[in-house]
């Protein structure tokens, strides 16, 4: 953070909010020239500031109508068993994000699914059976108050 200044920072805001942003568009928003947000914007790639680009899809659209919050505790509390849990959850595409956490449950994962029946067989099919899982609490979501819109970009000590 202490090689960025107040441009890269309105540099990255932007671009989060549209990552199809010209240089023209970035130059018009934030007052600097299109050939400074270039360099700005490659060198800000460059340092692994900004990972990629991506379209953020409607789940709705596409029948994902169910969100769920699955709690799991692993069977044991080792090393292998938690590279045998993160080498399941990595080939599983309905699993959208996926935590390591301190207390009760090892692990909280966000899935989506098309339906009951599809949770249902990522539960029973997929989850329970694996070596790895003792346990599994599901929780579905009744509604989204906050969905991800980007990260709180400002200058460290400012709020």
């Amino acid at each position: 953070m202490e090689q960025m200044d107040g441009y890269d920072l309105k540099i990255l805001a932007e671009l989060q909010r549209d990552g199809r942003l010209t240089n023209n568009e970035l130059s018009d928003l934030i007052a600097l020239s299109p050939s400074q947000c270039s360099r700005r914007r490659a060198r800000l790639e460059a340092e692994g500031f900004i990972h990629g680009y991506r379209a953020v899809l409607d789940r709705g659209r596409l029948g994902l109508d169910l969100m769920v919050v699955i709690a799991v505790t692993l069977a044991t509390h080792n090393r292998d068993n938690a590279k045998r849990f993160a080498a399941l959850i990595a080939d599983l595409p309905e699993v959208l994000e996926c935590y390591a956490l301190t207390g009760e449950m090892d692990y909280h994962l966000k899935v989506v699914t098309y339906d009951l029946a599809g949770l249902s067989h990522f539960v029973n099919e997929v989850l329970l059976p694996h070596d790895s899982v003792q346990h599994v609490k599901t929780s579905i979501v009744l509604a989204t108050l906050k969905d991800f819109q980007g990260l709180p970009v400002r200058q460290r000590g400012r709020h």
